[in-house]
């Protein structure tokens, strides 16, 4: 019997009952016309997961018992940030899912040189709460119970400069980088990844970059798009020192 994962944003307390945010509630009701009684797995993103039941069903509003509280652990034992330059439309929720699938533990937007994406104070505030919403969904379906941090979007230099010395790898990612996965120190725990947008770096982008200790990334003989080449880098790099080797 397959139990669907739901996440809420709220405190979860065995004993208690709850109710659940009104889009989980309506896929739960109507769309897998689940009944009384079934089964749920909700989790919070403090690292537990919560056996559940559906306790009731209104028009409006689906409410669930909360019963048992157990510690699961599906963090990759390597700390990877992913600095994404901001990319048009649906390939940043792509990304911003599949990243979160394959086990980051940070995102950080960022405006460079080339980012075709404009946005402002407000539209920013909107488009990061959307990008929760696509991390908190990948969560659900990956089986993880915590959720990756999403910074609000940064400038690349303004980021770089900012960065503490903390010790984490610093690679970005580019066609004529000098480092090979083959150079990648499998010792390595931490690290920090920077993609380009849509219409890669500028040269300003690449000398912040470099000033700030990034050494460039090679992953082949051939381009990829912004969308492909993180995921492409993040699975490798889980592969090399991670933990899907």
């Amino acid at each position: 019997m397959r139990i669907p994962r739901i996440h809420l944003a709220g405190a979860l307390n065995p004993g208690t009952s709850v109710q659940l945010p009104e889009q989980a509630g309506e896929h739960v009701a109507r769309v897998l016309r689940l009944e009384v009684g079934h089964p749920l797995i909700l989790f919070n993103g403090d690292g537990c997961e919560y056996d559940a039941r559906i306790a009731a069903i209104a028009k409006r509003a689906v409410t669930v018992d909360v019963n048992e509280r157990r510690v699961v652990s599906r963090e990759s034992q390597l700390v990877l940030t992913l600095a994404q330059g901001v990319a048009r439309g649906e390939k940043m929720d792509w990304i911003l899912q599949k990243a979160t699938e394959l086990g980051v533990h940070r995102i950080v937007p960022l405006v460079t040189e080339r980012t075709e994406v404009k946005l402002d104070e407000e539209r920013a505030e909107r488009r990061v709460a959307h990008w929760r919403d696509v991390i908190a969904s990948a969560c659900e379906q990956s089986g993880r119970t915590q959720l990756p941090d999403i910074e609000a979007p940064r400038k690349l230099a303004a980021w770089a400069s900012s960065l503490p010395d903390d010790g984490a790898a610093r690679y970005t990612l580019l066609p004529d980088g000098d480092t090979s996965l083959r150079d990648i120190d499998t010792n390595m725990r931490a690290a920090i990844l920077v993609v380009g947008p849509e219409g890669g770096f500028s040269d300003h982008d690449e000398a912040a970059l470099r000033q700030s200790g990034f050494k460039g990334l090679r992953l082949g003989p051939r381009v990829l798009r912004t969308e492909t080449a993180g995921l492409a880098a993040i699975a490798a790099l889980q592969a090399v020192v991670g933990d899907m080797g």
